[in-house]
């Protein structure tokens, strides 16, 4: 008895002389397509709707010699293989054939009369390919044939498709955009592209805002920095303990200074007195001549700012200098000449 269902899954999983496994690539994840050979298969995939053998109603066209047949197979001839298939001639016209189709077909599924007129469609075209051919090699124009490079045509489309990919046309067709924009090549009339005219006034409205953000955290920095408070530790006793001595020492050296100041000060009053009294024996020896005297008073205004001058005025080390002038030995001279003269007038 004819089981569909039983004969499917036999053919389907233990063995079928009519199947053929192709793989696309390989590898053990490569891709396995399973193919039909049977003469009577409509599509040649091997699958449950369209194998010949697991469905007992069946359909499909074929052509031999230049003609066009439709097999049918019905379950009540299962019985004798011999005249299990039914075999109709068709029409040349396609019109016709069409019409015969649904004809012999009217209770078959609508997928198997689909795909059986698609197959008529198929051989009718390719049929009348084959006359147009016949009738130029009668006629003395035989067709030129052009071979089909097929896998020269895959490698060129690869080609183009990474060419495409490394010019980046995109990005290119973007700059160009923007820069006629900018140009103003167009006037106030744009009719651009939405996609890449959107991207570029996106990208321009980022760097904008890149820029405000830059400024305002620059302002707040700067607030920040005027702004800014620090608190400190509290000193430790040490470092008390040394900013009191570092006072101390520095009102010892201040009282040295103002000792030092004195000293000096002393030093000038009694240069000055010096001046004074050698001054006053001058004037007792009043018998020397006025010349001298002159001379004497040069000499102790010269003495004076030259004493100022050489007054030290840096503080440090205290030192005593003594000076002696070659005038004051000449006035002693002087004065002992005029006693000895009223000495001897007196006499």
């Amino acid at each position: 008895m004819q089981h569909d269902e039983m004969i499917w899954q036999v053919i389907n999983h233990q063995f079928c002389s009519y199947k053929s496994t192709l793989t696309k690539s390989k590898g053990p994840n490569r891709d396995k397509h399973q193919f039909c050979k049977h003469p009577y298969s409509t599509t040649g995939l091997c699958n449950r709707s369209s194998c010949p053998l697991a469905n007992s109603k069946y359909a499909t066209v074929r052509e031999e010699g230049g003609r066009i047949h439709l097999y049918i197979k019905t379950v009540e001839r299962a019985h004798s293989p011999k005249n299990l298939w039914e075999k109709i001639y068709l029409s040349r016209n396609y019109s016709k054939a069409l019409e015969q189709l649904d004809e012999h077909l009217a209770y078959f599924p609508k997928a198997q009369i689909h795909r059986n007129k698609q197959r008529l469609t198929k051989i009718h075209q390719y049929l009348l390919r084959m006359r147009k051919l016949k009738l130029r090699e009668i006629n003395g124009r035989k067709a030129n044939l052009v071979r089909v490079h097929r896998k020269v045509d895959q490698r060129e489309e690869r080609r183009e498709k990474k060419a495409l990919v490394a010019a980046k046309i995109e990005n290119n067709i973007e700059k160009e955009l923007m820069e006629r924009l900018a140009r103003g090549t167009y006037g106030d009339i744009y009719n651009f592209p939405e996609v890449p005219y959107q991207k570029a006034l996106e990208a321009a409205e980022e760097a904008e805002s890149d820029e405000e953000e830059e400024l305002e955290t620059e302002d707040e920095e700067s607030d920040s920095e005027e702004m800014n408070v620090e608190y400190v530790e509290d000193l430790d006793e040490e470092d008390e303990d040394d900013l009191e001595q570092d006072m101390e020492d520095m009102e010892m050296n201040a009282w040295d200074d103002s000792g030092d100041d004195e000293s000096e000060d002393d030093v000038s009053d009694n240069d000055e007195e010096e001046e004074e009294e050698s001054e006053e024996s001058g004037s007792e020896s009043g018998s020397g001549d006025e010349d001298d005297t002159e001379s004497e008073e040069e000499s102790t205004k010269k003495k004076k700012p030259s004493d100022k001058k050489q007054t030290p005025k840096k503080r440090g080390v205290r030192v005593e200098i003594e000076y002696e002038d070659e005038n004051d030995g000449l006035i002693e001279e002087e004065g002992l000449n005029t006693s000895a003269a009223g000495a001897g007038t007196a006499w």
